[in-house]
């Protein structure tokens, strides 16, 4: 008898350069392969969620001040981030974007009769996509 493992959607963890980040609501959009119409490979933006922090020096805020900063200029900020599947506690597969650049963050509403957290909206690109299945160790 084979038994089915599936992952929770609320069982993840975003990291960039290797940190953990706190405050991530979800991650919308990953995509490891796609091809246009020509059989080019292209690269859709991922979108992250999160809820806007105090401390301008946790990482992402690092990385969006670095950003904003860099607006006027040539180059934009990267930084290596990751999607981390994880079940019971156990990480089971990860998805490494890398050289991943901030295109855009835009905020939910301020609302007066709302009590929900503001978010911020991170629309991040990326220049290549790597997908590792880590809980299995002789993958054939």
């Amino acid at each position: 008898m084979q038994q089915l493992d599936s992952l929770n959607a609320n069982e993840f963890n975003f990291e960039i350069e290797g940190e953990v980040t706190t405050g991530i609501f979800y991650v919308s959009g990953l995509t490891t392969v796609s091809f246009d119409e020509s059989g080019a490979h292209i690269k859709p933006p991922v979108e992250v969620g999160k809820m806007v922090e105090r401390d301008g020096n946790n990482v992402f805020n690092k990385w969006l001040r670095e950003t904003v900063d860099a607006r006027n200029g040539d180059s934009r900020p990267t930084r290596e981030v990751a999607v981390v599947a994880i079940d019971d506690g156990v990480e089971t597969r990860r998805w490494t974007l890398k050289g991943a650049w901030i295109q855009e963050v835009r905020y939910s509403q301020f609302d007066t009769a709302s009590f929900e957290m503001v978010q911020e909206v991170f629309t991040i690109q990326y220049d290549e996509i790597e997908e590792s299945w880590s809980a299995t160790e002789n993958l054939e």
